[in-house]
């Protein structure tokens, strides 16, 4: 199982990052996506995940700017980050595997987890 994250970068405060992961090689469809971040010295936080009937959930400090969405067709999972504020910067990790909804935000649950993609906020 492979899971390739693209799109961070650098961005002023305010501007906006979309972030893809592709899902390579889950022997299911049915599965959930969850992006995860962790910042330098910090533990690695839920940020947002997606269930396989398209339920969404964020954390707190991510409601109402950034959104998680999945195109099951051409296994992709994507969240599309608007307002960045300086303490978004970290590097971000998409998960997919199976999972209830009410555990999208825990790490812990997922097997497989992307590599990471750097996102810088200033």
């Amino acid at each position: 199982v492979q899971l390739v994250e693209s799109g961070g970068g650098s961005v002023q405060v305010g501007g906006s990052l979309s972030l893809s992961c592709t899902v390579i090689g889950l022997p299911y469809d049915d599965y959930c996506v969850s992006w995860f971040r962790q910042a330098p010295g910090k533990e690695r936080e839920g940020v947002a995940g997606i269930d396989s009937d398209g339920t969404t959930t964020y954390a707190d400090s991510v409601k109402g700017r950034f959104t998680i969405s999945k195109d099951g067709r051409k296994n992709i999972g994507y969240l599309r980050m608007n307002s960045l504020k300086p303490e978004d910067t970290a590097i971000y990790y998409c998960a997919a595997g199976r999972t209830s909804w009410w555990l999208l935000l825990n790490p812990a649950v997922y097997r497989h987890l992307g590599q990471g993609t750097q996102v810088t906020v200033s």
